[in-house]
């Protein structure tokens, strides 16, 4: 494949695949069974997904079972989302369609354990964050947290590096968290999840993402309390967990920190995400709506309706699958729900969809997954969060919180705060570079940062310009500096936003990474951007922002040296 023997879309695939391998200092490959892909959504993937998938030769379709996240819109429902998006279902239609051209199948779905296919089991390659945390965590499938580019590589080659999270010593807690408290509802699992990550402290550093241990959870959880928390653990990174009298007990601990989780933390939590001013409109199903979602949602209208109520203006959104919607279908809960005047969507969810801002601005949900992603320069809606009774309330009574739209705050986090000092010593070191590169040299001025950077949601993807409160580089544009940074954080679409600003001219001239970056590293590897990595020293505390660096390649090593401090 990587000779191009089987096409140039194998070809490109394979060298992503040799690279990915080459940077995790990967001792082979793994044959993969399943892959799953993100990147569907023209508000997530953008130009970026676009010009890729329309470069791609058209040579080619994937060698193993792949199935496709969701998309942004539920196509037959345009009219009612209110969706004004210039152009978006022309372009949504293109985008799929290009990825059904490569033999994937369009599920169009975030929850592909819960999609009735064959995939507990074996090894996957999975590019939807939560899909990640509950596979790991509550089957037996096992994968990395891919990036949609990675995912698709290995989608078309079969092989993934073997790496990470595939190497049973790498499967091993970190952190231990402490549950004092009861939490009967699945919206409470989903605020603990949340809450795990909003709580690390820089100082505690994972390879891998925070992976805990958690005592204290009811060991009768059902399938939407699951679902609930690892969907929130994910959004900070989190790609497995273990719960005591839920899953299987681990081998050996290397825990760094430990958490305890109060009643007074879910009470204080639910109290700060409370709606204040009027609610446009309530969202539920993200990740997708399971069958139990749905049912519950569909019984809770039921005792409004039993009142004589009726949900005015389609104030409930529901999202779920095409294959839960059939099954809900089925057995009257859809019929029920739009008999109340409830939206039910299929194909998409929460955090993928353009809102019409004309009806929408303040949003409230039963979930921490689409409030982290709903606040985020995404979509930039002020997003409420409560439990699944007081939303299905709200989309009944609009009175239920009255007066101004609140306006969305932004927060400095814990994880944005960094441990730089002004260096003024000489400094130079050694790294490498991927396989797929060969000489080059760049001289610039360096961007440099000791956090993570959030290119989805946190990154403009016009101007390149971060935009994140609190983060060291908040204001700062990428174009034509060398961007230095431990790794990229947040969604698998990371690369496509990437890619976007390289097709447009706002990305960098470079990129050096401290940490193996799957979320980095596919879109240097594919657009030819010089890229370094593992070096002798570390780059983010040597160098400081705004210092003129030279990097260059050679035989395989990339040379960093600062050629004038500031």
């Amino acid at each position: 494949m990587l000779a191009g023997e089987q096409g140039p879309t194998r070809q490109k695939a394979a060298s992503l695949v040799v690279d990915l391998a080459f940077t995790a200092d990967s001792n082979g490959f793994i044959e993969v069974d399943h892959a799953h892909i993100s990147g569907v959504s023209v508000l997530t993937g953008g130009h970026g997904l676009r010009r890729f998938l329309s470069d791609l030769a058209g040579d080619g379709e994937v060698a193993i079972p792949t199935t496709l996240n969701s998309a942004g819109c539920d196509h037959e429902k345009m009219e009612e989302m209110g969706i004004e998006y210039p152009d978006f279902l022309e372009q949504q239609f293109e985008i799929v369609h290009a990825y059904s051209q490569l033999g994937i199948n369009a599920t169009l779905s975030c929850t592909p354990y819960d999609h009735g296919l064959e995939v507990g089991s074996g090894i996957a390659s999975w590019a939807e964050s939560n899909a990640v945390c509950f596979s790991n965590t509550w089957t037996s499938l096992i994968t990395n947290r891919e990036s949609g580019l990675s995912a698709l590589a290995t989608a078309l080659t079969g092989y993934s590096p073997k790496w990470g999270l595939h190497l049973e010593e790498n499967r091993v807690p970190n952190l231990m968290v402490r549950v004092d408290c009861e939490l009967p509802e699945a919206s409470d699992w989903s605020v603990f999840g949340d809450w795990i990550g909003s709580q690390i402290p820089p100082s505690w550093d994972f390879p891998f993402g925070p992976m805990p241990y958690i005592t204290g959870l009811s060991s009768a959880a059902d399938f939407e309390q699951r679902k609930a928390l690892t969907a929130a653990a994910a959004n900070f990174g989190c790609p497995m967990l273990w719960a005591h009298g839920l899953t299987q007990e681990p081998a050996q601990m290397d825990i760094v920190g430990e958490l305890v989780f109060t009643k007074a933390d879910l009470e204080a939590r639910y109290a700060e995400l409370a709606p204040t001013g009027q609610v446009d409109l309530v969202v539920v199903g993200c990740p997708q709506a399971s069958l139990g979602e749905v049912r519950s949602t569909a019984s809770l209208v039921r005792s409004h309706m039993e009142m004589g109520q009726r949900i005015p203006e389609q104030r409930l959104w529901v999202f779920t699958s095409s294959y839960i919607y059939d099954l809900a279908a089925a057995d009257g809960s859809i019929d029920l729900l739009e008999e109340a005047g409830a939206l039910v969507l299929k194909d998409t969810c929460p955090e993928v969809t353009p809102y019409n801002r004309n009806r929408y601005n303040h949003l409230l949900t039963n979930s921490m997954k689409a409030e982290h992603y709903l606040t985020s320069g995404l979509n930039r809606l002020p997003t409420s969060v409560a439990r699944l009774s007081d939303c299905v309330a709200h989309a009944f009574d609009a009175t239920l919180s009255a007066g101004p739209t609140p306006i969305l705050e932004n927060k400095a986090k814990p994880q944005h705060k960094s441990a730089k000092v002004i260096q003024s010593s000489e400094f130079s070191t050694n790294g490498r570079g991927l396989p797929s590169q060969n000489e080059w040299t760049v001289r610039g001025k360096a961007l440099v940062t000791d956090v993570p950077i959030t290119y989805l949601g946190y990154v403009n993807t016009d101007s390149g310009v971060i935009e994140e409160t609190g983060h060291p580089l908040d204001g700062c544009a990428l174009e034509g500096r060398v961007l230095i940074y431990p790794k990229g954080s947040g969604s698998t679409v990371a690369p496509y936003v990437l890619m976007g600003l390289l097709y447009t001219g706002k990305g960098p001239l470079a990129i050096i990474n401290r940490d193996v970056c799957s979320l980095t590293l596919p879109a240097c590897s594919l657009l030819g951007l010089p890229y370094g990595h593992g070096f002798e020293e570390d780059p983010c505390m040597q160098v400081n922002d705004g210092d003129e660096v030279e990097l260059s390649l050679l035989d395989g090593i990339v040379s960093l040296k600062v050629i004038k401090r500031v």
